[in-house]
């Protein structure tokens, strides 16, 4: 990376829970990095779901996802197949392949995303304004 674009941009060093969030019922996001943060190449942000929660449902996109169970275990599916994935488990899902998680646990889970190439927070106020007419429901 050139010099002027290293003087650009600024390192972002956040606590735990610190960053932009975005709650949605049983469901908040966390931004961690984005748009000017990241000139747009990737996004960052956690996904947590309470116990015995359903995620976004299944979706596509052109970008690549990667997630990174965080905390608890999380249920993730790639394709038509589903996958347990505890605490320290990494999933890549190519752009275009059809996905969705949910937390099927007693106890909260997380995950880190990873979205290339970002951005990817412009679209979180209609994705909240979406969960908040389809409220996550319970995968009991």
């Amino acid at each position: 990376m050139s010099e002027s674009k290293t003087q650009l941009r600024k390192a972002i060093i956040l606590a735990p829970g610190q960053g932009r969030t975005y709650p949605m019922g049983r469901i908040s996001a966390v931004f961690k990095a984005d748009e000017a943060e990241t000139q747009s190449r990737y996004s960052v942000s956690e996904w947590w779901l309470e116990p015995h929660t359903q995620g976004p449902g299944a979706h596509s996109h052109d970008e690549d996802d990667l997630f990174y169970v965080i905390d608890g275990v999380m249920n993730i599916c790639v394709g038509e197949e589903w996958f347990e994935c505890p605490k320290g488990a990494f999933v890549l899902v190519p752009g275009g392949v059809t996905h969705d998680f949910e937390n099927r646990g007693a106890v909260r889970a997380g995950i880190l995303n990873f979205s290339s190439p970002g951005p990817f927070e412009p679209d979180m106020p209609s994705i909240v304004e979406w969960f908040a007419k389809n409220p996550p429901k319970d995968t009991r």
